[in-house]
């Protein structure tokens, strides 16, 4: 299992919902940091409802590749599309891409001055309006399916490594993306939690 403990990509997506073509396109990506080359000529599909895993050594660009798609970095050449639209400099797009597309991140990345259910309701109410009692509930379910719901009241600092990513998960789960994007997702977690992440 430990091999799994790389990039992984999810697009989840229902058919019926989506529009044509795959959830994930990459054409001929390329990106460089200075000269180092990282992703060369990156050729990828990955269609709806389907889940890959991406494995390699550490420094190979699965992260860098993920972040690409979610364009928290951005890539030098070549196409990326998602869920149907282009990768562009258009902002605006940008955030369109970024409502639908859940990032768990590989340091997990929560708030630490806020407790686990202030950080899973934060962008349902913010960015997708989503009322309070609504997004309480909605959190709740989530950390229920990754069977944390006990620390709804806590902060980030009290729980173990294993809890925090479950809780990333729980939080990206809580904005309803079409497409899942996960960064090492089962790095701090034991092997019978690897199986439902998986």
């Amino acid at each position: 299992m430990s091999n799994l403990a790389s990039s992984a990509v999810l697009a989840p997506v229902a058919p019926a919902s989506a529009p044509a073509g795959p959830a994930i396109e990459l054409v001929g990506v390329n990106k460089w940091y200075g000269d180092f080359h990282v992703l060369k000529d990156i050729n990828l599909k990955v269609h709806r409802g389907e889940r890959i895993v991406i494995c390699g050594p550490s420094g190979s660009g699965k992260s860098t590749m993920i972040r690409c798609i979610n364009r928290l970095e951005e890539h030098q050449q070549g196409t990326i599309i998602v869920d149907g639209i282009e990768l562009t400099n258009d902002l605006k797009r940008i955030d369109e891409i970024r409502r639908e597309v859940g990032m768990c991140f590989q340091h997990f990345n929560l708030f630490p001055h806020l407790t686990i259910l202030e950080n899973l309701t934060l962008a349902p109410i913010w960015v997708r309006k989503m009322p309070k009692r609504e997004a309480d509930e909605l959190a709740m379910h989530f950390l229920t399916k990754v069977k944390i719901p006990e620390q709804a009241h806590k902060y980030p600092g009290q729980l173990s490594g294993g809890q925090q990513q479950r809780v990333a998960i729980a939080r990206a789960l809580c904005m309803k993306p079409k497409i899942m994007l996960f960064d090492e997702p089962t790095s701090a977690l034991d092997p019978e939690m690897v199986k439902e992440v998986l």
